[in-house]
């Protein structure tokens, strides 16, 4: 499915995707941030929002209709909240939307951002800097469809997956990991496990090595993942540009993100680096459903989140602006219960919004642009390439 190429103009259609749970609580937060720095820089934003999800699935056996992702196709990026359902399995609600999504617009670089946040408590009571990055490998690996289950009710019962990796997946991660690096502290640490998966690992650590070669101005370590999983806990500090394959960037983010506070702080985009298709960006928490309806979801990684997505698409002083109203807020104590405060989600939203107008007096947000508005302009937006 190949992208289209937007005419020249600032506003961005997005496809917006709340999802489950407490994604239909935080995604309006950051809508309301990002709508608030986009009219102080003068942009314009236009939100294409998609019912989609568990609720579609209960009323339809889908997690999106057939055409999904030919609706995505037409707009810029994709704001996610979150995938999940006590009622429905994994299986069905990852596979059945956030997986083909990944994997069709070829979004191979799952990239989390890890940072600590003064103000926000934390099992990290040193009070270090710690501002690394996971570099996820987003679109193969461990997470393959290859497998099966075999002998089904029988005591014979068998299940096998075959992770999958290869020369182009490692290589291409490992270069981007490297570029970024490169912007940053030129370290980078390689997750891997090659003295037991004798056969993957040992393979990823040797493109890696490859790779990482062509860029002879940084520092490349290799970590088995235990160990790698510990130091994240000890000395989380210590890390700048972490690349792992799918299954380990998983689980070290996450790891990574209670290290900083809370999970509701992590960001994430899933990004295709040629800009070929839309790239997706989501906070790294899931749908909460123990927070529904209670007011009190922290909306922080799902406006860091938008921030990256604004950064993407090419408003990085936008982007540092909204980074820098949540450090601020956070830091002068408005936060919400996860991060050891009271604040509600609206009440931390609002903060947010007063913290980037510095002050002055509110500006008069104009409503969202949403569906109809988005069907009369999006579509002339775009050519084929």
């Amino acid at each position: 499915m190949a992208r289209k190429t937007p005419q020249a103009d600032v506003t961005h259609c997005i496809t917006v995707i709340p999802g489950d749970g407490i994604g239909r609580e935080v995604v309006p937060a950051a809508i309301t941030v990002l709508d608030a720095v986009s009219a102080q820089y003068g942009f314009g934003l236009f939100w294409d929002e998609k019912n989609w999800g568990s609720g579609f699935y209960k009323r339809y056996r889908r997690m999106m209709p057939i055409d999904a992702l030919d609706q995505i196709a037409r707009t810029d990026a994709v704001l996610l909240g979150a995938v999940g359902d006590p009622d429905i399995s994994d299986s069905e609600t990852l596979w059945g939307m956030l997986i083909p999504i990944r994997r069709q617009f070829d979004q191979y670089v799952n990239l989390r951002l890890i940072r600590s946040l003064p103000g926000a408590r934390s099992p990290w009571s040193s009070g270090a800097d710690i501002d690394f990055v996971v570099v996820r490998e987003n679109v193969e690996g461990e997470y393959s469809e290859v497998g099966g289950r075999s002998y089904r009710g029988t005591d014979h019962e068998s299940a096998y997956q075959q992770a999958i990796f290869t020369r182009h997946g490692i290589g291409r991660l490992t270069h981007y990991a490297c570029r970024l690096a490169s912007q940053r502290r030129g370290r980078v640490t390689s997750a891997t496990k090659s003295d037991g998966l004798i056969h993957t690992m040992t393979f990823w650590d040797e493109i890696v090595q490859e790779a990482a070669a062509q860029h002879p101005e940084l520092q490349l370590n290799s970590a088995h993942i235990d160990a790698l999983a510990a130091a994240i806990l000890t000395n989380p500090e210590k890390f700048d540009v972490i690349v792992a394959s799918n299954l380990f960037g998983d689980i070290l983010s996450g790891i990574a993100a209670a290290v900083v506070g809370s999970v509701g702080v992590a960001p994430s985009a899933n990004l295709n680096p040629e800009r070929r298709y839309p790239s997706m960006f989501e906070p790294v928490h899931g749908s909460a459903p123990d927070l529904v309806g209670r007011g009190i979801a922290n909306p922080t990684g799902a406006i860091w989140a938008g921030s990256m997505m604004l950064e993407h698409l090419g408003h990085r002083q936008a982007a540092e602006a909204v980074v820098d109203a949540l450090t601020a807020v956070i830091a002068a104590g408005t936060c919400t219960p996860d991060l050891g405060g009271t604040a509600t989600t609206s009440d931390f939203t609002a903060a947010v919004v007063a913290e980037l107008q510095d002050g002055r007096q509110s500006l008069i947000i104009a409503p969202s642009k949403r569906a109809a508005e988005f069907g009369r302009v999006c579509p002339r937006r775009f050519a084929d390439t």
